[in-house]
């Protein structure tokens, strides 16, 4: 059990991705506006393992431009206990030493804290 949740999850990227969609759906540009210091092409690549693993659901809108939303599926929901875990001990890390830890500086955008 333990294996299967830190082979879907190892991305640090990815653990900011799902806090970000615990919030609400988001295109794409969103996250890369909440993710600054990821690659267009990283965070694409990141979207379609999530999706692939059934953590995520893309919806395309049929409109002109395409709008294509991203959000969380009942099997990603079912991480929300785990991600808020990690996201608390991010913050009590920050107030504690003052240092931020890459992946909680970058949910600062998007994630209540």
């Amino acid at each position: 059990m333990k294996r299967a949740v830190t082979q879907r999850t190892t991305s640090t990227r990815k653990v900011v991705i799902m806090c970000h969609l615990i919030k609400r759906e988001r295109r794409t540009s969103e996250l890369k506006k909440l993710m600054p210091n990821i690659t267009q092409k990283m965070l694409t690549q990141q979207l379609r393992e999530l999706e692939a693993d059934g953590v995520i659901i893309r919806t395309v809108y049929e409109q002109v431009p395409p709008k294509v939303v991203y959000s969380l599926s009942d099997y990603g929901w079912s991480l929300k206990p785990i991600l808020d875990a990690m996201c608390a001990w991010g913050e009590g890390h920050i107030e504690q030493t003052g240092e931020e830890v890459l992946s909680f500086s970058l949910l600062r955008g998007g994630y209540v804290f």
